[in-house]
């Protein structure tokens, strides 16, 4: 399958291809992430889980200091802040070419990650509808802007997830917040379905199944399916044990026109990109 159309962002003024899918790693600053592998806190920790992610290939890496997993403890802004100054200064002075992803749903946090850490790209798991600040935030920062679908919040978007067409809802959602950003000036925008938020199994194997209609906003598209339930509780397996589902729903994924796995495991996830292109490209 080929892209109809080019896909690119700007990142601090260099464009980013994004006709060769990209890796996102996954960095965790935060105590309680539903998967144990990838929460680090100790300097030292944080400095060698960077180096992972760049070292295995991935091209962004996505720090995070709150927990979305289901039921999740809600923390004050200034916490979330407190957990990532640390690793936002390592990052900073280690790793100064690094593409670096925030992981937060406030304005507040984002703006003092871009405006005193250099980060490049904010990562909203809420659209936009937890910070009703975040649309003029990101546009008076101009960095690129993952919009994720959700319905609910992070403590309790799982307690029973409905819609009367899934596809419908979620593409009527994204064409009126992208409708938004536009008028706002923001053009390097990222859609991303939400996979376990507000879903169902049969929801988020649905939005799979149906990947590829996500090309009409003419958009790059980032999934995060890492070793999440809609792959355990399938499986009947732990998250500790989701490792090669996880890859083959990349790949399903990749396949369908993904242009940003978002993984723990980079290794894995950049082997799977090498084989699909490889098929693409003959």
């Amino acid at each position: 399958m080929t892209h109809p159309f080019s896909k690119s962002i700007n990142v601090k003024g260099k464009l980013m291809d994004l006709s060769t899918p990209q890796v996102m790693g996954v960095l965790n600053v935060t105590p309680d992430s539903f998967y144990s592998g990838c929460r680090v806190q100790s300097e030292q920790a944080i400095t060698v889980r960077a180096r992972q992610i760049l070292d295995e290939g991935a091209s962004i890496i996505d720090i995070g200091a709150y927990s979305s997993r289901p039921n999740a403890e809600d923390i004050s802004p200034e916490e979330e802040i407190r957990r990532l100054r640390p690793a936002l200064q390592i990052l900073k002075e280690q790793y100064p070419d690094a593409v670096v992803s925030v992981d937060t749903f406030r304005a507040s946090v984002a703006e003092v990650c871009v405006a005193e850490y250099g980060v490049a790209i904010i990562n909203d798991i809420s659209g936009g509808e937890m910070d009703k600040n975040m649309f003029d935030t990101v546009a008076r920062l101009q960095v690129p802007y993952i919009m994720q679908h959700m319905q609910g919040t992070p403590q309790n978007m799982q307690e029973a997830p409905h819609y009367s067409n899934l596809l419908k809802e979620t593409f009527l959602y994204f064409a009126e917040k992208v409708q938004k950003l536009r008028d706002k000036g923001i053009n390097d925008i990222i859609i991303d379905p939400g996979f376990g938020f507000g879903k169902t199994l049969d929801h988020n194997y649905e939005l799979l199944n149906h990947l590829e209609e996500f090309s009409i906003f003419e958009l790059p598209v980032l999934i995060g399916v890492s070793r999440k339930s809609m792959i355990t509780k399938l499986l009947g397996i732990s998250t500790e044990d989701a490792l090669n589902g996880t890859t083959v729903v990349n790949t399903i994924a990749l396949l369908k026109g993904a242009d940003i796995i978002r993984v723990h495991d980079v290794k894995e996830a950049a082997q799977a990109v090498r084989i699909v292109e490889k098929c693409r490209n003959l």
